[in-house]
């Protein structure tokens, strides 16, 4: 098993602990995490630094704290180091900002971000990805990319930076893109349906799994509607299929059989029947009739 294989089974260990609160007895797996040799890719692919903040938060022992504390802080040592490999000054240029963006990536993993899912998406950063996500000199794209970015941020509370924001948001607009390969109206509806979902108020967890790369920029930019609604729309929704289904057996299996009326669509005579006092006292009951071979409903008093 290569180290960053190991790695990340640490990494999902931890956070399954760290979800249980059960931290206590998570100082072996740091010291074991501490003897294997950690590069700055591994940092990235692996999002251990996140993993072992997450139980330093949770835990209760001051020893397995400490001991969380010490490899956070030799971690940050290395990603501060400078780079060994030399690099062309013209591409130097060109790549100064995608690095930024990676280095404040990783310092987020290492500091107090966190993640709802133990085995989460790693979410890739590199420079050859940031150099195809620039401008598009489309005004069109280019107003659809600051309309997603507006909803990455539209709490106003987000700990992510405002680079983070504008890069999974020309990421989602370029995987849209890519599907319709053009910004007619079915591209423009998958944008607004983006945005709507994310700046929702009530769909936090959506946006939060976006930003923290829980879901990844093209799993969003494909998802249904239905895939994308918070917890409380989905109970909801839940809630009325199941009253669907009930008002329907309802109508189905209660009643009394007749053969007494012709129903007008099907003109079948296999329906039931119930009357219901639905005015005055002094009234006619109404009679409220289905047919069981269409589905057919009428009433009459």
């Amino acid at each position: 098993m290569s180290n960053e294989e190991e790695v990340l089974r640490i990494a999902r260990k931890l956070d399954k602990m760290a979800a249980k609160k059960a931290t206590d007895n998570a100082l072996d797996i740091l010291k074991a995490l501490k003897q294997i040799p950690i590069s700055l890719e591994t940092l990235q692919k692996t999002r251990i630094g996140m993993s072992v903040n997450n139980v330093r938060k949770q835990t209760k022992s001051e020893e397995v704290a400490s001991a969380a504390k010490q490899l956070i802080k030799g971690w940050k040592k290395l990603v501060s180091e400078p780079s060994t490999t030399a690099k062309k000054s013209e591409e130097r240029k060109n790549s100064d900002s995608c690095e930024a963006n990676v280095s404040s990536t990783i310092n987020r993993s290492l500091s107090t971000t966190s993640v709802s899912s133990t085995d989460a998406p790693v979410q890739s950063f590199s420079i050859e990805t940031c150099s195809t996500l620039k401008t598009t000199n489309n005004p069109v794209r280019d107003k659809c990319r600051e309309m997603l970015v507006r909803g990455l941020q539209a709490d106003g509370s987000s700990t992510h930076s405002e680079s983070r924001c504008t890069f999974l948001a020309a990421a989602i607009e370029e995987a849209i893109f890519k599907e319709f390969k053009d910004t007619g109206v079915k591209y423009k509806n998958r944008i607004r349906s983006r945005f709507s979902n994310l700046k929702d108020a009530k769909n936090v967890g959506l946006r939060q799994n976006v930003l923290n790369g829980v879901v990844k920029p093209e799993q969003i930019a494909k998802m249904t509607a239905e895939e994308m609604a918070s917890d409380e729309m989905k109970k909801k929704r839940e809630e009325y299929e199941q009253q669907n289904i009930k008002d329907h057996q309802m109508s189905t299996n209660e009643g009394t059989k007749t053969d007494m009326f012709t129903c007008g669509k099907c003109k079948g005579r296999a329906c039931t029947y119930t009357q219901l006092q639905t005015r005055s006292s002094d009234e006619p009951m109404t009679t409220f009739v289905f047919c069981t071979e269409c589905g057919n409903r009428w009433k009459f008093c």
